[in-house]
């Protein structure tokens, strides 16, 4: 064991005194609720549903408060326009409806993912095209993304990793160097599910590329009632086409109704004013958590490059290569039976975990991915957790790290 902050003979008395509040709750890796809520949101959503009551009133069909939320969350990422949505997932769907894929015509997305960005493609008649990641940040590498592209490639999809932003800087130069015979440049339809408030080389996510889709999920870095999403974009005629589309397809197209309701983006008011705050919360977590573990060498912690500031949606640590597969999932396993702390794998390449994904796409041979895939361990991160819970958790890892070096 390396040096860190916390010794054995403190690992040891943290570890006698037993699960911290709440015992005998399994504590995952993605917690239930990745934001939280105040008294303020609790007040906005009573107000949303009083002001609503009367039979002249309602919920809509076009309700002030979701176009309030709609303006001040595009505002807030620096686009021009945002439509707020179901869901993510959905998100991703219109905007792969929107290129209007032709048999053959392919998406570069990476495999270590949720398997969300992929359905999208294959759901609009598209073919996944998948890539290799970074091994540092998890996210797709520009340099295997260039090496993919065909003539039949329409678009990238990013998937903004853990927290971290993806390097869309650089996919937009390899977009305007690749073009489409018919299309043009290569459109970047990001996947900001895990990575809302997320900044890189000063820019939010959801300011550049041809579209970004962002989550509201129970599990997400805001949260508007446990569902809901939006899409932002600086392209009007894109813009109006998603709208149409979460509008029963307007006024002379197909469409169903994805949209968000007014107590949603009452309480999406709140969180949003609310989101830097949490997410620097998050990453003062996550630092702690740096420090605490740091010098441990069968483990590498989290990297942010310079110039992005990573949210830590999870916290992904590696294991050393040479401790991947089995002396992973034996720390994985020790640290749920022993202490109750689930570690999620977040994300081994989508083709190994889902048999429809390698039915559908394909199993290729990813070198990066799936040495990630059998290295990744993500401990439960989370704003609120007090210093007694933290350090419960790390003297977990630590204790589990130092057991299977025994067994080895």
């Amino acid at each position: 064991m390396g040096q860190t902050i916390i010794d054995i003979k403190t690992r040891k008395r943290i570890l006698s005194r037993g699960q911290p509040e709440p015992k005998h709750v399994p504590w995952w890796g993605e917690p239930n609720f990745g934001g939280w809520y105040t008294e303020a949101e609790i007040e906005a959503a009573v107000k949303a549903i009083r002001e609503s009551m009367h039979w002249s009133v309602g919920f809509g069909p076009d309700p002030q408060t979701v176009t309030d939320f709609e303006n001040t969350f595009a505002r807030y990422c620096g686009a021009k326009y945002a439509i707020a949505i179901t869901n993510c997932g959905m998100g991703l769907e219109m905007a792969m409806r929107c290129l209007e894929l032709q048999p053959g015509d392919e998406v570069i997305c990476p495999a270590i993912n949720y398997k969300a960005s992929q359905m999208a493609i294959l759901g609009q008649g598209g073919k996944v095209v998948f890539c290799d990641i970074d091994p540092r940040t998890l996210n797709l590498d520009p340099e295997d993304v260039e090496k993919r592209i065909t003539p039949r490639t329409r678009a990238i999809c990013p998937v903004h990793q853990t927290g971290l932003a993806a390097p869309i800087d650089e996919l937009l130069e390899i977009a305007e160097r690749h073009p489409h015979a018919v299309h043009g440049p290569l459109k970047i339809i990001g996947d900001a599910a895990r990575s809302c408030g997320a900044t890189h080389n000063g820019h939010k996510l959801g300011e550049k590329g041809w579209c970004t889709a962002f989550s509201f999920h129970s599990q997400k870095l805001m949260t508007t009632l446990g569902e809901g999403g939006a899409v932002t974009t600086n392209d009007a005629a894109l813009a109006q086409q998603i709208r149409d589309l979460c509008h029963y397809g307007g006024e002379n197209g197909w469409g169903m109704n994805y949209r968000m309701n007014k107590v949603q983006a009452a309480v999406g008011l709140v969180q949003l004013s609310r989101l830097d705050e949490m997410n620097s919360m998050r990453r003062r977590a996550a630092h702690r958590r740096n420090e605490l573990i740091a010098g441990v060498p069968e483990i590498i912690l989290p990297y942010e490059p310079p110039g992005y500031e990573h949210m830590y949606y999870v916290y992904p640590v590696l294991v050393q290569p040479d401790w991947a597969g089995k002396k992973r999932d034996r720390i994985i396993s020790i640290m749920q039976e022993n202490h109750g702390i689930v570690c999620s794998i977040t994300n081994r390449p989508t083709y190994q975990r889902w048999p429809y994904i390698a039915e559908k796409c394909g199993s290729p041979r990813l070198p990066v991915s799936e040495d990630v895939g059998q290295r990744l361990l993500c401990p439960m991160l989370h704003p609120l957790l007090t210093e007694e819970q933290e350090m419960y958790i790390c003297a977990s890892l630590l204790e589990a790290i130092d057991m299977v070096k025994k067994e080895a």
